[in-house]
């Protein structure tokens, strides 16, 4: 991964981009123009009104958003973070989706340094939305990418913010046979009687991923977990490998 010395800020605003600037610019005009307001609402109340909508349909954002970078050049850690902090700031949720799918993309082209921004971006207007996306995709790739970061990770599944706390059961959705399956283990039992719903569903969706590539260690976790996990965490884990009984008082 590409390091870089001036490390981006979490303020509002974040550092001086004049890529961030641009794109921005583009895309408050692209996708101001786009806005539809008998879509907005039904799609804000869908999302328990975390955020206004400016109501554009996935597919027509997706077209938006590929004009908007159109012959921009590729970003450096700086612009990424001016960029996303700039879209956050921004009332409506597409901004936030722009900026979720914009890290996606150039993730590889941040350091370490990058990851106290993208843990404002999980606590600010915190839904499963953006805080899973980047779980997985910005979060999972930059741990991945530094050996220092796992223990970052160690610190964030007991924090008292459930959104940081289900980003460190998610961040390994993706890494298949490189799963850390101690950390992912203890992850599950460190929150098993969590009461939240959106923990004791991460558990379950964690393990059910993990499941694809090594069934057998999940079925093993799970048998020796089952008093522990929530019925919610069982289901979820076993989805795809088939139940282990009868489940008679789900706490979810």
């Amino acid at each position: 991964m590409q390091s870089n010395d001036r490390r981006p800020q979490t303020e509002a605003g974040g550092p001086r981009s004049d890529l961030a600037e641009l794109l921005v610019a583009r895309l408050t005009e692209s996708y101001g123009a786009a806005a539809d307001v008998e879509r907005a609402g039904p799609m804000t109340a869908y999302m328990k009104d975390v955020s206004p909508f400016l109501g554009i349909p996935t597919p027509l954002r997706r077209e938006l958003s590929r004009a908007v970078t159109k012959n921009t050049p590729k970003p450096s850690e700086a612009d990424c973070a001016a960029l996303a902090l700039r879209c956050w700031e921004l009332p409506e949720r597409e901004y936030r989706y722009f900026a979720v799918d914009y890290l996606r993309r150039h993730v590889p082209r941040c350091s370490s340094g990058f990851l106290p921004v993208v843990r404002h971006l999980i606590v600010t207007d915190s839904w499963w939305d953006t805080v899973d996306l980047l779980a997985a995709h910005t979060v999972g790739p930059l741990v991945a990418a530094d050996p220092a970061l796992p223990a970052v990770m160690d610190g964030w599944i007991g924090d008292e913010n459930l959104w940081v706390a289900r980003t460190a059961l998610l961040h390994q959705l993706r890494y298949e046979a490189t799963t850390d399956t101690d950390r992912l283990f203890a992850y599950c039992r460190r929150q098993a009687g969590h009461p939240d719903f959106f923990i004791r569903k991460a558990i379950g969706w964690c393990l059910r991923e993990y499941a694809k590539t090594d069934p057998g260690a999940v079925r093993a976790f799970v048998t020796a977990e089952r008093n522990s996990l929530s019925p919610l965490s069982v289901r979820e884990a076993l989805k795809n490998i088939g139940p282990m009984g009868h489940v008679d008082h789900d706490r979810a």
